[in-house]
């Protein structure tokens, strides 16, 4: 299988680490954009041994190499349009969430999508695949803490210097739909339930004149089922701090309480006196499970799961935006 990477901008790596184990072949590049700069990417591509063509429009480069699989990874604002279209050229499309930044490209994407021309379409959510998020979500689905009733996640990030296009709207998206939608993942996968309503507010105050980066946001969730979901994001913690990332996950249960920090897992059950740490289990490299997914071996994340999170994404933002509450439509994907 062939493929071809469209941007620079999103998370690459997940692909270029998943090529050897997936069995497929990077055959091009090109930018997304026109001012997208791919320099981080060219580096990518020559430390891992990979040596393919740069195109100057992405559209040459498929019509030229006929690619089985696309890698959307432009800027966030620009990646539905481009993925309708590769949709629509029969090429399997492997996505930058969100899927889109507003909810008339999600919902024009999803249309395209289930046209059912044979493509697939799979997202980055690569957070899935961390050792101690995905044994943590096999030991809660499996019934170990007993009923979910409640899912907390968080995502702090140092902010730093970002790029221009991450300081307006139109070509970033927005803090929720960028940083969140991985804890907005976390919650719905955990808890197996879908959202019903959200309610937000997010920050722009503090972001060191960036534009319009919100660097605070907390979005509260009503799911199905009663059970309560909330996420936390911030692009506020130290720059000293060694690492970039503080993510961590918090499963209310029935029967104890799961708890996912620092790379590892911890659970109080009902009637044990101490904390229990969880062996870690070793999880599917993601781009190769999007690609075991393609050959009919089953994958970790679905072309449903990545729209129904985009909805969710958006809908905390428009609710952030409006300081209210956002409902869930009761149409899903292939409904």
């Amino acid at each position: 299988m062939k493929v071809c990477i469209i941007g620079g901008s999103g998370h690459y790596q997940y692909v270029l680490d998943g090529l050897a184990g997936a069995q497929v072949s990077l055959v091009g590049y090109a930018p997304g954009v026109a001012d997208e700069k791919l320099e981080k990417l060219e580096s990518a591509l020559k430390a891992a041994g990979v040596e393919a063509p740069r195109f100057a429009r992405w559209q040459d480069m498929l019509d030229e190499l006929r690619p089985d699989i696309v890698v959307v990874n432009t800027w966030f604002g620009a990646c539905a349009a481009i993925s309708m279209e590769c949709l629509r050229r029969g090429h399997h499309v492997y996505a930058e969430k969100p899927l889109a930044t507003t909810l008339d490209d999600l919902h024009a994407l999803r249309a395209v999508y289930l046209e059912g021309l044979g493509a697939q379409l799979g997202a980055m959510f690569g957070l899935r695949y961390v050792p101690a998020m995905y044994s943590a979500w096999r030991f809660v689905r499996a019934g170990g803490i007993g009923a979910v009733r409640m899912v907390g996640a968080q995502k702090s990030y140092r902010l730093g210097r970002r790029e221009v296009f991450y300081h307006t709207r139109d070509s970033y998206g927005g803090t929720i739909p960028w940083v969140g939608a991985h804890a907005v993942d976390w919650v719905r996968w955990f808890a197996g339930a879908e959202f019903e309503r959200v309610t937000a507010l997010h920050s722009t105050q503090g972001n060191r004149g960036q534009g319009e980066v919100e660097v605070t946001a907390a979005c509260l969730f009503a799911m199905a089922g009663g059970v309560i979901g909330h996420v936390n994001l911030d692009y506020l913690r130290p720059d000293s701090q060694r690492r970039h990332d503080d993510d961590r996950v918090r499963v209310v249960g029935t029967e104890g309480v799961l708890e996912v920090r620092d790379g590892q897992v911890t659970m109080w059950r009902e009637g044990a006196a101490e904390a229990v740490q969880l062996q870690l289990e070793s999880p599917p490299q993601c781009f190769a499970d999007f690609v075991a997914g393609l050959r009919g071996q089953g994958c970790l994340v679905s072309a449903e799961d990545a729209f129904a999170v985009t909805e969710a994404s958006l809908l905390a933002r428009q609710a952030a935006d409006a300081g209210g509450t956002a409902s869930f439509s009761s149409q899903r994907l292939g409904d």
